[in-house]
């Protein structure tokens, strides 16, 4: 099983935030700067207080038709923030991700924000060990039929 560490040093250990006095337009922007999904919310010491998505955009500004220029991320964030730990193996996320319908997770070393995962990392992890071990059993397969 691959773990969040290995995850990370993958695809890389940059994570992008956003302030929670910060405006819903300057979040938005910086998710298509970045291509990003989601943003961990994080306050002026680094302690990550919310997470900001699509889907709170979604569900939370267009749906209600509320303003984006204005409104801070703080006031539609998600502040209940699910976290895994760099020994998180990918089996965990995905049953985490799953069980809580969630797509992306901060990575925490303690209380200092290390890492930002989405579901497709976790796919990618596990699909990558799957191909692993087909093979190594077409192998263990040809070599014992040679």
């Amino acid at each position: 099983m691959a773990t969040v560490r290995q995850m990370l040093d993958k695809k890389g250990h940059e994570v992008y935030t956003i302030a929670p006095d910060a405006t819903v337009l300057e979040a938005l922007e910086k998710m298509a700067e970045y291509n990003v999904g989601a943003l961990p919310v994080v306050d002026r010491e680094g302690c990550i207080v919310g997470l900001f998505s699509e889907r709170d955009y979604a569900r939370k500004v267009i749906l209600q038709g509320r303003s984006s220029k204005d409104l801070p991320v703080s006031e539609i964030m998600s502040s209940h923030v699910l976290y895994v730990t760099p020994e998180t193996s990918d089996w965990q996320c995905m049953a985490l991700m799953t069980d809580k319908r969630v797509r992306h997770l901060p990575v925490l070393e303690g209380d200092r924000l290390v890492g930002f995962i989405s579901i497709g990392d976790v796919v990618k992890a596990i699909m990558d060990e799957q191909q692993f071990h087909i093979e190594q059993l077409e192998q263990y397969i040809s070599r014992g039929m040679s």
